[in-house]
C-alpha cells in the first residue's frame, strides 16, 4: 500500500491556479504538508498571500474550543488573520475584498457536530456572493469513507454544528463534501478540488502512512475521531464528555454516577466493537472542573463494527435512567436558541421523549438511505 499524497502535496502541480492573484487561506495548524510544512508558509513563500482566515480554534491552534479572538495578526508572516469563529462566522465583503481566491486547507473528523465543515460552507457561499474563487485542497476523512451513520438535521434545528441535513457520519472527505454542498444545497460557488493520491475509502487514517496531526485540543488520537460521534452528544447536558482529561470523548461521566452500575449495564447490552471500563477521574478544566467523577471508559475492540451513534444513544438512555434527579440537559445558551443537546441530534426527539435506543437508531438508519445513495456521486476515490 502507496502512502498517501495530500491535495497540498501537490501544490507544485497546480501553482499556475493563483499566478497573478490575491491568496487568502482558511486554515489551522493540520494544514500542512507530508513534510510538516505548514501551508501558510507554503503559499507565503510562493504566491501572494494576503489574508488567513481562523475557524475555530485558530490557524495556529492556540485557541480553546468555544473561545472567541478577533482580527489579530499572524506573527510569522504579518498577515492579517479574520476571526470566523465569534461574530462573523461567514466572511464579510469587507474581509475578502482583498482577495481574489481562497484556499481550504484542513483536517475534518468526519462527523456533521465539527464545525470546521460549516467554516467552508460558509466561506464558499461568501465567495460566490462576492466573485471570489475557492480551491479546497483535500485530506482523508480519517473514519474512512464508507460508514454513514445517523439521523439528518431537521428543518428549524440549523445550527454551526449542523446547517445542513447530512448525517452524523457522512463518508465524505473535506473535497467531496465541497462538492455535494456546492451542489446539492445551491451555493454554486468557483471551485477547484485539488485531490489527493492513492487514499481508499475504507482507510482509517492510521493506514495512510501519514502524522496525526490534532485537528483541535481535544481530538489527540484516532480513537477519539470514531468516540466523537459516540459521546460529544453529552456537551448538551450536565455530564462530561472527558474535556479537561487525557481522554476527551473516550470517557464519560460525572461525580453523582455509579460507574460499576453503568459500565455492567452496557456491556450487556452487547453494542459490537466496544467495552465498557468503570472509570473515575477529575477534569482539569470545563464540567465538573476538579471533582472526582465516576463513570465509563469506551475501549474499541474492532473499530469495523463499531456504530458510534447507536452507543451515544443508549449511553445517553441508560444514564438517564440511572440518574433522573441528577441528570440534566444544558440549558439555551442564548434566549431565542434551543438547548444544545437538540442542536447536536438534529431535532428535539431525544430531549423530549422517552425513546427507545434500538426503535430511534433504526429511524435514523432509515432517514440516511437517500443520502448514501446520492453521496455516491460525489466520490472521488474509489475503495
Amino acid at each position: 500500500m502507496s502512502k498517501v499524497v495530500l491535495g497540498i502535496d501537490r501544490l507544485d502541480e497546480v501553482i499556475n491556479l493563483f499566478d497573478g492573484k490575491r491568496v487568502g487561506i482558511v486554515t489551522n495548524p493540520t494544514g500542512v504538508n507530508s513534510e510538516f510544512v505548514s501551508t501558510i508558509d507554503l503559499f507565503y513563500k510562493n504566491t501572494n498571500l494576503v489574508a488567513l482566515y481562523s475557524p475555530e480554534h485558530g490557524v495556529r491552534g492556540n485557541i480553546q474550543a468555544g473561545e472567541k479572538v478577533e482580527t489579530y495578526i499572524d506573527e510569522a508572516t504579518g498577515v492579517k488573520v479574520y476571526t470566523l469563529y465569534g461574530k462573523s462566522k461567514r466572511p464579510s465583503k469587507d474581509m475578502l475584498d482583498d482577495i481574489d481566491i481562497l484556499v481550504i486547507d484542513i483536517q475534518d473528523v468526519g462527523s456533521r457536530l465539527y464545525t470546521y465543515l460549516y467554516t467552508m460552507a460558509y466561506c464558499m457561499q461568501a465567495c460566490k456572493d462576492y466573485g471570489k474563487e475557492v480551491v479546497v485542497f483535500d485530506r482523508p476523512n480519517p473514519v474512512g469513507g464508507v460508514e454513514v451513520e445517523g439521523n439528518l438535521v431537521k428543518e428549524g434545528f440549523t445550527s454551526f454544528v449542523g446547517l445542513y441535513p447530512i448525517p452524523y457520519r457522512y463518508g465524505l472527505t473535506m473535497g467531496e463534501l465541497a462538492h455535494y454542498f456546492n451542489n446539492e444545497f445551491q451555493i454554486n460557488a468557483q471551485l477547484t478540488v485539488v485531490t489527493m493520491k492513492n487514499w481508499k475509502r475504507d482507510m482509517y487514517y492510521d493506514e495512510t502512512e501519514l502524522p496525526w496531526i490534532m485537528p483541535s485540543p481535544n481530538m489527540p488520537t484516532i480513537d477519539t475521531t470514531i468516540l466523537y460521534n459516540a459521546t460529544c452528544i453529552f456537551e448538551g447536558t450536565n455530564i462530561s464528555e472527558g474535556r479537561g482529561t487525557t481522554k476527551p470523548f473516550e470517557i464519560v461521566g460525572a461525580p453523582w454516577l455509579d460507574a460499576n452500575l453503568l459500565a455492567q449495564t452496557l456491556n450487556a447490552i452487547g453494542l459490537g466493537g466496544v467495552y465498557f471500563q468503570p472509570i473515575y477521574f477529575s477534569p482539569t478544566f470545563s464540567k465538573h472542573e476538579g471533582v472526582l467523577c465516576q463513570g465509563v471508559q469506551i475501549h474499541i475492540l474492532d473499530r469495523n463494527n463499531i456504530k458510534p451513534v447507536k452507543i451515544a444513544l443508549h449511553l445517553l438512555k441508560h444514564i438517564i435512567l440511572q440518574n433522573e434527579h441528577e441528570f440534566e440537559f444544558s440549558a439555551p445558551y442564548t434566549q431565542k436558541g434551543k438547548p444544545m443537546i437538540d442542536y447536536n441530534t438534529g431535532s428535539d426527539i431525544v430531549r423530549l421523549t422517552d425513546f427507545d435506543p434500538d426503535t430511534l437508531y433504526e429511524e435514523w438508519e432509515h432517514e440516511n438511505e437517500t443520502y448514501k445513495h446520492i453521496k455516491q456521486q460525489y466520490h472521488l476515490y474509489s475503495t
